[in-house]
């Protein structure tokens, strides 16, 4: 079997969340009579201390519906050029919104409230009208690294004065909240909606959830029927969700501490010119000129080790849930040996 760390949403579903799927109650959740699914619905909302919530196939939809909610077309979105929402949802912001976008270069994915003060459009007919701003925590392209709590109330300050829509992004917030140690109620004080996901850090075989304000859900849901994304016994999933909530938050140090051991092997190789700071359980590092990404990755595929070259000279490692204390050591002793 092979130790994959291509991506957090390789992962199986454990016995304990087959089970629990297995003995779901289900219904009709179009017509909100999925019991599994509301349950995870409100569960999730009272982490956060936000009024409702929405599940969805997917971290894209849930962005995307968020985008749709808060925007007209014409209307710009800030956030970070590596941002997921820019990168990896297709075009999405201008095919399903009509919106333009105002890219910014952060540190390591994480932009800062002046940033985002420059970045506003002025009143003026000749530009986009600056609508909403997104961050994403953590930043996947940024070697999942974290917002500080101060520096995303500064950027909510600067949302409130301009009377702009924040939303955040959090594919692996979970990671975010258990590395810093932080409360999941001040994220649901300070964002408008936010995106989180189950099938990465969670483990769970698919699911997003987008979180706000009743009246927000109701036009969510409207907008994932139009996208397609409306389910009917959804229920199987959402219990998978259910048990990863109640199972597998607090686990999630051990992907960080199996990320921090590996990083620390790999930056005492010589051919590796520059490793991201390892926050939570992405590890990002850069080659010298003597090996290509793809090349490294080829030759950690024949000791059945699995990475993900994101550029010539790129290789990107998550752990996960299904990455065990063996399969750490294992990694470790490979990388040493090259």
């Amino acid at each position: 079997m092979s130790i994959d760390f291509r991506s957090d949403t390789v992962t199986r579903p454990t016995p304990g969340m087959q089970e629990a799927m297995m003995k779901a109650p289900v219904g009709d959740d179009v017509f909100g009579e999925d019991p599994s699914i509301n349950t995870l619905q409100e569960m999730t909302a009272d982490l956060f201390g936000m009024e409702a919530a929405l599940f969805c196939p997917s971290g894209t939809m849930t962005n995307q519906i968020a985008i749709k909610c808060h925007t007209q077309p014409g209307d710009e979105v800030i956030c970070d050029e590596s941002s997921h929402i820019y990168q990896y949802e297709g075009g999405g912001i201008a095919l399903n919104s009509g919106a333009s976008v105002k890219l910014l270069y952060g540190d390591r994915g994480r932009i800062n409230a002046r940033q985002v003060e420059e970045a506003i459009q002025p009143d003026d007919v000749h530009r986009a009208h600056t609508r909403m701003v997104s961050l994403e925590n953590t930043s996947n392209r940024g070697g999942g690294s974290c917002y500080t709590f101060s520096e995303i109330q500064a950027i909510q300050q600067v949302c409130m004065r301009h009377d702009l829509a924040f939303h955040l992004d959090g594919a692996r917030l979970w990671n975010a909240i258990v590395a810093r140690k932080e409360d999941p109620l001040h994220y649901g004080k300070v964002f408008d909606s936010i995106s989180v996901c189950l099938s990465k850090s969670l483990g769970c075989p698919v699911g997003s959830l987008l979180l706000g304000t009743k009246d927000f859900i109701k036009k969510a849901k409207r907008y994932r029927k139009v996208f397609g994304g409306g389910m009917r016994q959804g229920g199987f999933m959402a219990a998978a969700g259910i048990y990863a909530l109640e199972h597998h938050i607090e686990r999630l140090k051990e992907d960080h501490a199996n990320a921090k051991a590996i990083a620390t092997a790999i930056s005492s190789r010589s051919f590796v010119k520059m490793m991201l700071p390892v926050e939570t359980n992405i590890i990002i590092f850069e080659l010298d000129e003597s090996l290509t990404a793809p090349q490294l990755v080829a030759r950690l595929k024949e000791q059945d080790i699995l990475g993900y070259a994101i550029s010539p000279n790129r290789v990107r490692l998550v752990t996960h849930l299904d990455i065990t204390p063996a399969m750490t050591e294992k990694t470790i002793q490979v990388f040493n040996q090259l």
